[in-house]
């Protein structure tokens, strides 16, 4: 591994090194790499790079053989200035712990007539060829140079140098090129599109994928204890726990070191890492946390691909624990491998010959078709008990402990790609990039359900040990993110399990209509008082059987409630007073569900979970199994989260925004030469606009604001009404007052010079007496047509990224919170949604008689400025207040912004860092 300075970060030698640039990132073999910015001491390692090439190579950098760099070029080529000259590396470390640059990627800015264009150049080891490095790296690269305000790469290539042009056109660039005098010219625009935020996302997505296979295929497991002398420690038995767990799952070799296990197990005992025969892909690991690093070091030329930790005393204990998790993925990453925990209870993967047990639970559930991942090893014991009880069968079960590294989001991408699983639950204590979380879960719930259950309704509740970066966005936000990405959001662990059943084993909802069969009128009604609840429809159809109903009636009113045309769903409620529920009434539900396919629910005494009783085969011997719950109201909740997501599904999600004349890059410019002009404390802090460059700013995106003028006293403000027109508004600047027609504060169709001068003074009386605005000017603005005033704004949260909020200016949004909330990107449906959700939303629609307003302009707003807040990450907060809507056009009447220096790192693939 490289130096580290004093708190355990990489040594810096460069003024002005910018650390922000560093990440691990996930290749596409699935393990992982490290991408830095160069250094001068890395010389060494550059020269060693370079000699290593072959010829060909060599000479298709360099257009010439050179066996070894000169001084000279060696020196230019590790000397940068992280803005005009970058050099970024990827680096790991070999067998010995010795890190090596695997490959390097350089921009050099053009001078002169083209300063936003730079010339490039990549180099990947011959050695690493395949991994997907030249993509990140050319990712990282492009990212670092848009930040220093490069908006084009060009590039001259040998013509035989095909590998590096398609690195270009395939990472999503539309690339010119020309040749002249034997070499090919290219260039592209580095500027994001959506071709290329999709390749990059489409690579993230099977990389992670990929890594999360390896670790819940592996047939070879090695278990890493902490010593015979040590067996009676708490890590002595979780090691001495789990590897019995994975003898008796099947399926896998078991390789233990310094495990106090019997080998008439069939374990394969070996006195030290260096005598296991590899490769082995999975490593289970409970050591002390002080021995912790040397293990994974030791665990790389075993070629182990994930290791879960068992241990604690990482990240939970305090800065030293923090700073021993970051030294251990430092290791890992630079090996190539990914870390489940610390403090983690194992994962659990069903295989075609028996099961990956590595997991600390002796009596796992048994095989099925549903995924499940939480994080502490506590909840994790609760979750499986459930489980188990239930009968439901696990596809993978995945306890990520601290999440230092696997995260939920890893766990999602897999599930995307994996056949075997059709259901996947996240029980998440805390989401440490709620942003990626939004856009992989919103690809998964496409083609499979996602329930989720977050700790406490913010999602940040966080635990010790937990890396989660602060925000000040309303609880409601995760909420909307949530419901963007299709995801069913449920209030408990009973509730994620018993929506998980229902999907795991009935076919989605084909519409709300519900028909209720139950023992008696009283629980009908209780059945349809729930459904109503939940969303659900009542289809008119409710059949009541008595207790004592012979076999005949009871086929005879199933099938009379599975033939109706017009319902979607059944709940199926028996709850006797005397006696038993009996075999028939349940046998004749799960046959005409197999059947008829018709999504059905189940309240039956004495049933809960996957019973044989609820289960049919149909005609292609396919086995339906009726889920079965505690009470009726459970089974509806159930069934109506299943009818929500079953619509989300069906439904258009829309196309991203591109509103025609937005010009983004007109947009950074402005603000890249604004912040510019402050100091480093002043960017930090925020520079707040003037209202000339607010303006300037939203014109880029095609938004305009009504210019308004200040003014002093009733001379100004008369001669500004007679340059503009009459009638205008007159408004206060005082904060509290600035917005308030009804408070005073605000003037509106102002009609002549008289009634100007005497509003002119009555405001500045107002203001000077009740809130301190003695002195504060005075603003004139031309009227607007009339219409409902709306408050539009964003803001840069430092975990969420950008947020859109919307709502109807006044008491409804400022006392009532009656604001509704977006997380770009977005697309055009998740804009109207966004009016739409609003509960005062029904005024722009012509509300009792009222005109309808100009909806599709409002949305155009907020598209504009939704993607100028997703693609500015300088955009601290902006606030357009009010924007007048009316039946023909909204308008911009007042605009407030603050630009900051970006903190947002998901523009390249990376993993989260603790």
């Amino acid at each position: 591994m490289a130096d580290v300075d004093e708190d355990g970060a990489p040594a810096r030698e460069a003024h002005g090194y910018p650390a922000a640039w560093e990440a691990d990132v996930v290749l596409a073999d699935g393990s992982t790499t490290h991408v830095r910015p160069i250094r001068p001491s890395d010389a060494g390692a550059l020269q060693a790079f370079h000699v290593a090439q072959s010829e060909r190579s060599t000479y298709l950098r360099f257009f010439a053989h050179m066996e070894r760099l000169p001084e000279r070029e060696l020196h230019r080529l590790v000397t940068v200035d992280h803005v005009d000259r970058v050099a970024l590396v990827a680096v790991a470390d070999d067998q010995d712990g010795v890190e090596h640059i695997i490959g390097v990627a350089r921009y050099d800015r053009l001078v002169g007539e083209a300063p936003e264009e730079a010339e490039v150049a990549f180099n990947v080891s011959d050695a690493h060829q395949g991994r997907g490095i030249g993509s990140v790296l050319l990712e990282h690269l492009a990212a670092a140079a848009r930040e220093r305000g490069v908006r084009r790469f060009v590039a001259d290539v040998l013509p035989q140098n095909g590998r590096m042009i398609a690195v270009f056109r395939e990472a999503g660039y539309a690339v010119t090129q020309q040749t002249e005098d034997g070499v090919v010219s290219v260039g592209f625009d580095i500027d994001p599109t959506d071709r290329s935020l999709a390749v990059m996302a489409d690579r993230e997505h099977r990389a992670e994928a990929r890594s999360v296979q390896d670790l819940l295929a592996a047939r070879d497991v090695l278990v890493v204890g902490p010593g015979p002398q040590a067996a009676g420690t708490l890590d002595g038995r979780l090691a001495a726990r789990v590897t019995a767990n994975l003898v008796a799952g099947g399926g896998v070799r078991v390789h233990a070191v310094d495990v106090d296990v019997d080998r008439a197990l069939g374990v394969d005992v070996h006195e030290r890492l260096a005598q296991v025969p590899g490769p082995v892909p999975l490593a289970v690991v409970a050591v002390p946390a002080a021995r912790a690093v040397d293990v994974v070091r030791a665990l790389a030329p075993l070629g182990v691909r994930g290791v879960v930790l068992l241990s604690t005393g990482f990240a939970e204990t305090g800065e030293d624990g923090l700073a021993r998790q970051r030294a251990l993925l430092r290791t890992a990453h630079a090996a190539g491998i990914r870390v489940v925990g610390p403090a983690s209870f194992g994962v659990l993967a069903s295989l075609d010959d028996g099961m990956l047990n590595a997991t600390l639970d002796a009596d796992p559930p048994p095989p099925g078709r549903v995924g499940l991942f939480c994080q502490s090893a506590p909840l994790a014991v609760a979750l499986l008990r459930a489980v188990q009880r239930r009968g439901l069968g696990l596809a993978e079960f995945v306890s990520a402990g601290h999440r230092a590294d696997v995260s939920g989001n890893d766990l999602m991408q897999f599930w995307g790609e994996d056949d075997g699983t059709d259901v996947v639950g996240l029980y998440l204590e805390s989401i440490g990039n709620p942003r990626k979380f939004s856009r992989v879960a919103r690809r998964l719930a496409a083609v499979k359900p996602v329930v989720v259950v977050t700790a406490g309704r913010s999602g940040q509740v966080v635990p010790p040990g937990h890396a989660v970066r602060p925000t000040l966005a309303p609880p409601r936000t995760l909420a909307e993110v949530m419901r963007q990405a299709g995801v069913i959001r449920v209030d408990n662990t009973h509730q994620m399990l018993d929506v998980v059943q229902l999907l795991a084993h009935q076919p989605l909802p084909s519409g709300r209509r519900v028909a209720i069969l139950a023992s008696s009128a009283s629980v009908a009604a209780l059945v349809a008082e729930a459904a109503s609840a939940s969303g659900l429809v009542l289809s008119g159809h409710v059949a009541l059987l008595a207790e004592d109903a012979p076999d005949d009636e009871i086929r005879a009113v199933v099938d009379a409630v599975y033939g109706d045309p017009e319902t979607d769903v059944v709940v199926v409620v028996r709850i006797p007073t005397l006696g038993a529920v009996g075999e028939t009434l349940p046998r004749e539900v799960a046959l005409a569900a197999a059947r008829t396919g018709r999504t059905t629910v189940a309240s039956v005494l004495g049933l809960h979970g996957v019973t044989p009783e609820l289960t049919a085969h149909d005609d292609a011997g396919r086995a339906w199994t009726v889920p079965a719950y505690s009470t009726p109201e459970d089974a509806a909740l159930a069934l109506g989260h299943a009818a929500r997501y079953a619509r989300w599904r069906a439904a258009d999600r829309g196309t991203p925004l591109h509103p025609s004349g937005a010009d983004t890059r007109a947009a950074r410019r402005l603000v890249t030469a604004w912040l510019a002009e402050a100091d480093g404390e002043g960017r930090a802090a925020g520079v707040e606009l003037d209202p000339g460059r607010t303006a300037a700013l939203l014109a880029a995106v095609g938004v305009d604001v009504l210019p308004s003028y200040r003014v002093h006293d009733a001379d100004e403000a008369v001669a500004v009404a007679d340059r503009i027109g009459w009638p205008v508004a007159l408004k206060t600047t005082v904060p509290a007052l600035r917005h308030r027609a009804d408070l005073g504060g605000v003037r509106l169709d102002v009609a002549d010079e008289t009634e100007l001068r005497a509003d002119v003074a009555q405001v500045l009386e107002l203001a000077a007496a009740h809130h301190g605005g003695d002195g504060e000017p005075l603003e004139v603005q031309a009227m607007a047509p009339h219409g409902s005033a709306c408050v539009i704004r964003s803001s840069e949260d430092p975990l969420f990224g950008p947020i859109i909020s919307f709502g109807l200016a006044g008491d409804a949004s400022d006392l009532l919170g009656d604001v509704s909330y977006g997380v770009p990107p977005l697309t055009d449906v998740d804009v109207a949604d966004l009016v739409r959700s609003a509960r005062a939303a029904p005024r722009l629609f012509g509300y009792r008689g009222l005109p309808a307003l100009d909806v599709a302009a409002l949305e155009d707003v907020i598209a504009r400025l939704a993607v100028l807040a997703d693609d500015l990450p300088e955009l601290r907060a902006l606030e357009l207040n009010p924007v007048v809507v009316s039946e023909r056009g909204a308008v911009v009447l007042g605009a407030r912004a603050t630009l900051a220096t970006a903190n947002r790192a998901d523009a390249t693939r990376r993993l989260q860092r603790t």
